[in-house]
């Protein structure tokens, strides 16, 4: 189907997007799966993250927004929050800091008593042609946001989880079928899915469940901030369903993990995907 050329600076601003992605905005309707519930989603400001935490509002949750800075499309997302009569909390930073990692469950601690629900969802990615192009720092970088940063959360948000909690890893489709351009974030999303599980297995005894959901082509502010125009024009349409999918086709899947209709859902790797298999 394609999409018009257009690029941006990373991390992307979703409003400058054409078309801007539906995040469930006009869309989602809740129905009380997540009633009281105190969550965290990072990278809550667009795409998959935003998508998440309007439908956790109208759901009937509570939720801190973590984002890097972009400042007014994470006043959009609290708006939404607030309208859904839901209290949300903006917290911006770089996660790649594992202080800014606790300052975020401190600061949720403060504002709910408590976590119900950790979405580590916010990731880092740039293309590339050849290996010669990745610095070593930007390597770095990338394990950092997308994988030190779970752990960090995870570590930090765990004395304040009770049994019945949920935590949920955002992979990847790349985790098992990695795109030799995207070959840094392909990897973090492999130790992503392989952390899920691994915590999954060290808190059960906890009542604590962990996931993750392994998106496809999801049309968000990384694809024109991280990807060459030929590429966006193009971007999803090799999967089965032949187009890219919209942040707010992702929604459900978190909700369902967070929420008691998965109660025995734990160690999964959920694949939301337009029909690429994962293993």
């Amino acid at each position: 189907m394609g999409f018009p050329e257009q690029q941006q600076p990373t991390p992307g601003i979703q409003s400058q997007m054409t078309p801007v992605p539906d995040c469930g905005e006009h869309s989602y309707q809740g129905s009380g799966k997540l009633a009281g519930k105190a969550t965290v989603i990072t990278g809550a400001d667009s795409g998959i993250g935003r998508a998440v935490a309007i439908a956790f509002a109208r759901e009937g949750a509570d939720v801190l927004i973590s984002y890097l800075d972009e400042d007014e499309d994470a006043k959009e997302v609290a708006a939404l929050v607030e309208q859904a009569g839901r209290r949300a909390v903006l917290m911006a930073g770089d996660l790649a800091d594992a202080r800014h990692c606790r300052a975020v469950v401190e600061r949720a601690v403060r504002e709910f008593d408590r976590i119900d629900v950790l979405v580590s969802n916010a990731a880092y990615q740039m293309t590339h042609e050849t290996l010669e192009e990745i610095s070593e720092d930007e390597f770095d970088r990338t394990f950092k946001i997308n994988v030190s940063a779970y752990f960090s959360l995870v570590k930090a948000a765990l004395p304040h989880m009770a049994p019945g909690s949920s935590i949920i890893g955002s992979s990847s489709v790349n985790s098992d079928m990695p795109s030799p351009t995207l070959a840094p974030y392909a990897a973090t999303k492999a130790a992503i899915a392989n952390l899920s599980a691994s915590l999954a297995q060290l808190l059960g005894e906890r009542g604590i469940r962990v996931n993750s959901v392994a998106p496809g082509p999801i049309w968000t502010p990384l694809i024109p901030s991280t990807m060459p125009v030929e590429k966006v024009t193009h971007f999803g349409d090799d999967v089965p369903l032949g187009r890219a999918g919209q942040p707010a086709e992702l929604a459900a899947a978190y909700v369902l993990l967070a929420s008691d209709d998965g109660s025995y859902i734990s160690g999964a790797r959920l694949a939301v995907t337009g029909g690429r298999p994962i293993l």
